[in-house]
């Protein structure tokens, strides 16, 4: 996980800072406020993918006595921290820079340094955008891509590829208001272009946080992986039924399950300790994701006098 995340994220970062110096010279000698857009948002993106390094390398620690967890949610923190920024700087100001430019419309001069800046960045980004694509297709299995995406408990490969994405659209909506112009006459088109970028930036940035926000504030593993636990404790004969198999994502590649389950009458402690051994090694032999189990013994009855005295104290 941490390979393949790193590989894209310092991909994206180096397409994007060689991208934004460009766009911001092009924006500088032609004064077209789409591609000034563009320049802010190659800069903010570049700005991301160094919080996401700093994130992916922070969530490398070893738990301590305040953090006997570690640290995993770290990449959730700068995650979240990313899609804010996206949308504050990223999309506020290219609304901003849009909207000025239709109340003071001034002619784009030298559109052709525009045009082949676009060329230049759109190969950057494609560049960028395939290496990240790779390794989300790679995880991603059989689901389609908007369900890989909301499903995904690694933010920082999809960020990139949602990122590099909103790039790729924010340089045609740039290149088609940059030709309107050129072909009308008309610079109001260019600033039109610099306010769909904006708005482009602004719903990236909403579903980033959305995502990100899930994973923050705590998300189960994979239906799939819960089933999976489900059958293995199944298996074991020494185990009546599962009561609870409660998950959570401490990280990426870091899972915490909290098992409650009924054992068969008339076990000795030997044997229930010999039980729990033998299903922790099985089930992390089959997810090695689940690096924290606890197993509580527990009956129906009892489950539901908990739940019982849970719901009479509000």
């Amino acid at each position: 996980m941490a390979e393949g995340s790193t590989k894209v994220v310092i991909a994206a970062f180096a397409g994007n800072i060689m991208i934004a110096l460009t766009k911001l010279v092009a924006a500088a000698l032609t004064g077209s406020a789409a591609m000034f857009s563009e320049a802010i948002h190659s800069l903010v993106d570049s700005g991301n993918q160094v919080l996401l390094l700093h994130g992916i390398r922070r969530s490398r620690r070893p738990p301590t006595p305040d953090h006997p967890f570690g640290y995993g949610r770290e990449v959730y923190f700068w995650s979240f921290v990313v899609a804010v920024l996206l949308f504050g700087i990223g999309a506020g100001l290219s609304l901003y820079d849009g909207w000025r430019a239709l109340k003071h419309p001034e002619p784009v001069e030298s559109p052709w340094v525009n045009f082949t800046v676009l060329a230049i960045a759109a190969g950057f980004e494609f560049a960028s955008w395939m290496v990240a694509f790779r390794e989300f297709r790679r995880r991603k299995g059989d689901l389609g891509i908007l369900s890989a995406v909301h499903r995904s408990k690694n933010p920082s490969v999809f960020i990139v590829l949602l990122e590099d994405s909103a790039a790729l659209t924010g340089l045609a909506i740039a290149a088609a208001g940059l030709a309107a112009s050129e072909l009308t006459g008309d610079p109001v088109y260019d600033g039109w272009a610099s306010i769909g970028i904006g708005l482009v930036l602004a719903v990236v940035a909403a579903v980033l946080a959305y995502e990100s926000k899930g994973l923050l504030i705590g998300e189960a593993a994979d239906r799939r992986v819960v089933d999976g636990i489900r059958r293995l404790v199944g298996e074991e004969r020494r185990i009546r039924r599962p009561i609870d198999v409660l998950t959570m994502h401490l990280g990426p590649e870091d899972v915490l399950l909290n098992l409650s389950v009924e054992f068969q009458d008339g076990l000795t402690a030997r044997d229930v300790e010999d039980a729990v051994c033998v299903l922790e090694g099985r089930i992390r032999g089959q997810y090695p994701q689940i690096r924290r189990i606890f197993v509580e013994a527990e009956s129906l009855r009892t489950r539901r006098d908990r739940v019982e005295r849970q719901v009479q104290a509000g």
